[in-house]
């Protein structure tokens, strides 16, 4: 990863920081750089460009930077460089440049704007932000589960618990033969 305010080189990713989520794009020189942008993806548009994972469908554009950032905060940030060795830099260049001005099939999960940079650059499509929230969703499910069983377990130790010790006088209820002999006097 790098620091903010890192000039970008052709071939780099930048990522791109909006209202709870992060756009990706492609750095192709002279300020310019090629991303997959569903109808939604505009510079400011804030928290509408959530919108675009209901999009099926994004094209290939390619616009200035400053453009594609707005007034949100960016970063050179190769992600999977200790992963993967990046393509030739012409040769990314080229086939982000081959793809400008299609329409591309769109999803959130296996088809986003960081699957289209990662392919570009490693020749894998990838995305961080799809597998990190794979991964919260396990762990919050998990953690849920786990809750569910121990309160299940408490649920029946107690019932067994009353089973052989009979109610809790504490608890309020009072037994057949109070009720009865409170009815009597």
């Amino acid at each position: 990863m790098a620091e903010f305010g890192q000039e970008p080189k052709p071939g780099d990713l930048i990522e791109i920081f909006r209202f709870g989520y992060e756009h990706w794009a492609i750095y192709v020189g002279n300020g310019y750089v090629i991303h997959l942008a569903p109808p939604s993806e505009y510079p400011g548009a804030g928290s509408s460009s959530i919108f675009s994972v209901l999009s099926s469908k994004a094209e290939v554009k390619w616009e200035s930077l400053k453009d594609v950032v707005g007034d949100c905060r960016y970063r050179v940030n190769n992600l999977l460089d200790d992963k993967y060795r990046p393509l030739p830099v012409n040769h990314i260049i080229y086939s982000a440049k081959a793809k400008v001005g299609q329409e591309m099939e769109y999803s959130l999960v296996w088809k986003n704007c960081e699957h289209f940079v990662t392919n570009l650059r490693y020749g894998e499509a990838e995305s961080r932000q799809v597998r990190d929230a794979a991964t919260i969703i396990s762990v919050g499910g998990a953690a849920v589960a786990a809750l569910a069983a121990l309160a299940f377990m408490a649920s029946r130790n107690r019932k067994q618990k009353q089973k052989v010790e009979g109610p809790d006088p504490s608890a309020g209820t009072l037994s057949t033969e109070r009720v009865w002999l409170c009815q009597r006097f």
